[in-house]
C-alpha cells in the first residue's frame, strides 16, 4: 500500500510540475480600447487562434485587417455583437483579409463607408452567420459590396444576409470553388452576384427587394477570365423591385428595376427549381455583353445555359429601362425568359460561337427571343419570337464541395 502511495504521490507531482497551456484570451468587450484590442489581436493571430468578440456595440473609425493564415473572428450572433463604422474616417473597407483558412462568424457590420468585409486571394475562407448592412437604406453613398471575396477559390458563404450594397450584396468575384447558401440579400442594387468565377453553386437563398435578384456574368479585362460552371437552383427570387440606386457609370446601373436573375456572357449556367414571383421587368433575362471592349480573349455572348423546372408567378408586368418600350407591342408585359438573341459581336460578327439557350420549362411558361442578332442591340430591329430553341444535352457541372468538409 505504501508503495502504492508512494507511486500516486510522484505521479501528482510530476502533473502538478508540467506546464500548464496559457488560458484563451478573453473575449474582446466594446469600449473606448476595443479597436486597439481587436486590431492588436488580429496582427499577433498564430495559426489555430480564435478571437472572440462579446456581445454589444463596437464603435470603430478607422477598418479592420486580417493577413495570418487559419484564424477565425467570432461573435455572440447576428444582431448580438455589431461592429459599427458609421463613424470611419477612411473610405476603406470595414474588414480586410488577405490570408488562407479563415473564418468570419456570428456578427454584424453596419455602414462601412467602402466594402462590408472583403477577402482578397484567400484560399479557403468562410462568410458564416454573418449581417452586413447599411442602416440609412438604399443610398449611392453606401459602401460597393457588403460580402466580397474576390480572386480566392474555397469561397463558402452560408447564412449571410447584407442589405443597402450600392453595387452588390453577395458578391463572388473572379474566384473559384464557391458556394453561396442559405443567406438573403435585399435592398441591394444587385442582390447575389457571380461574375468572371468557375464551379459556383448558389442555392436555398432568398434574393428579394433588390433592383436584381441574382446575376451571373463575365466583364472584359479583368485579371480572371472565362467564367463558367454555375448552379443556380432552390432560391427564392421574388419581389425585387428597389429602384436601382448604382452611382452613375457603375456597370449595375444598367440592370433593369424588377430583374429576377440575369444571366450574361458567361458559359455552362443551369437554372432549376427556384421560384420567381413579383419581379416587374422579368423573371429571367439572358444577354450578351453590348458595350464596346478591346480585350482580345473576352467572350461577349452567353453559351450553353439551360433553364428548367422553376416555378414562375406574376412578373413582367411593368418592365423598367431599355426594355420597358417592348412592354406595348407584347400586349403590356414581358414573358417570364426574355433572350436578346444575340449571336454575334459586332458588325462583323467578329466573335461567334453556337449560342445555346435551353429552355426545358412547360409550354405555358412564356419564353421570348428578341432576335437582335448582333450588338450593339438595337430595339427598333427587333425580330422577337416565342419560338425556343432545340434542345441540347449540355452537362451539368458537380456539385461544389470543399476541401476536407463533408459534405459541403
Amino acid at each position: 500500500m505504501r508503495a502504492i502511495l508512494a507511486a500516486v504521490s510522484v505521479l501528482a507531482l510530476a502533473s502538478a510540475c508540467q506546464p500548464q497551456a496559457p488560458a484563451a484570451p478573453a473575449a474582446i468587450a466594446p469600449g473606448p480600447t476595443a479597436y486597439t484590442d481587436l486590431q492588436k489581436r488580429l496582427i499577433e493571430a498564430k495559426p489555430g487562434d480564435k478571437i472572440e468578440l462579446a456581445a454589444g456595440t463596437f464603435d470603430f473609425t478607422d477598418g479592420l485587417s486580417l493577413d495570418v493564415d487559419n484564424v477565425s473572428v467570432t461573435g455572440a450572433g447576428q444582431g448580438q455583437t455589431i461592429l459599427s463604422f458609421k463613424g470611419q474616417t477612411g473610405a476603406g473597407e470595414g474588414l480586410l483579409v488577405t490570408s488562407n483558412g479563415v473564418t468570419l462568424s456570428d456578427f454584424t457590420m453596419q455602414d462601412s463607408k467602402g466594402d462590408g468585409i472583403k477577402s482578397k486571394g484567400s484560399d479557403g475562407i468562410t462568410f458564416k452567420n454573418l449581417t452586413v448592412e447599411w442602416t440609412g437604406g438604399p443610398l449611392a453613398t453606401n459602401g460597393a459590396y457588403g460580402v466580397y471575396p474576390v480572386e480566392s477559390k474555397n469561397v463558402m458563404i452560408d447564412g449571410v444576409t447584407v442589405r443597402g450594397a450600392s453595387d452588390a450584396g453577395i458578391y463572388v468575384g473572379q474566384s473559384e470553388n464557391i458556394i453561396v447558401r442559405n443567406s438573403r440579400a435585399e435592398f441591394n442594387v444587385a442582390g447575389i452576384e457571380i461574375e468572371n468565377s468557375t464551379h459556383a453553386d448558389v442555392y436555398d437563398n432568398v434574393a428579394t427587394k433588390n433592383a436584381g435578384g441574382i446575376l451571373v456574368f463575365d466583364l472584359p479585362n479583368l485579371p480572371v477570365m472565362g467564367g463558367h460552371s454555375t448552379r443556380v437552383f432552390r432560391n427564392q427570387i421574388v419581389e425585387n423591385d428597389t429602384q436601382n440606386f448604382a452611382p452613375p457609370g457603375n456597370i449595375v446601373a444598367n440592370v433593369p428595376t424588377g430583374t429576377g436573375l440575369m444571366l450574361m456572357a458567361n458559359k455552362n449556367v443551369h437554372v432549376f427549381e427556384n421560384t420567381f414571383d413579383k419581379n416587374k421587368t422579368a423573371h429571367v433575362m439572358v444577354i450578351a455583353y453590348s458595350s464596346e471592349y478591346d480585350d482580345p480573349t473576352y467572350n461577349p455572348l452567353p453559351r450553353d445555359f439551360v433553364i428548367r423546372d422553376n416555378t414562375y408567378g406574376e412578373g413582367g408586368n411593368d418592365p423598367q429601362g431599355r426594355l420597358a418600350p417592348l412592354a406595348p407591342a407584347l400586349g403590356g408585359s414581358l414573358p417570364a425568359i426574355v433572350w436578346d438573341g444575340v449571336t454575334r459581336y459586332g458588325e462583323k460578327g467578329d466573335k461567334t460561337e453556337e449560342v445555346r439557350i435551353v429552355v426545358r420549362e412547360k409550354p405555358e411558361v412564356g419564353f421570348i427571343n428578341l432576335g437582335l442578332g448582333t450588338t450593339p442591340p438595337d430595339l427598333t430591329k427587333a425580330k422577337p419570337s416565342t419560338e425556343r430553341l432545340p434542345d441540347a444535352q449540355i452537362e451539368e457541372p458537380a456539385a461544389v464541395a470543399m476541401p476536407g468538409k463533408e459534405g459541403a
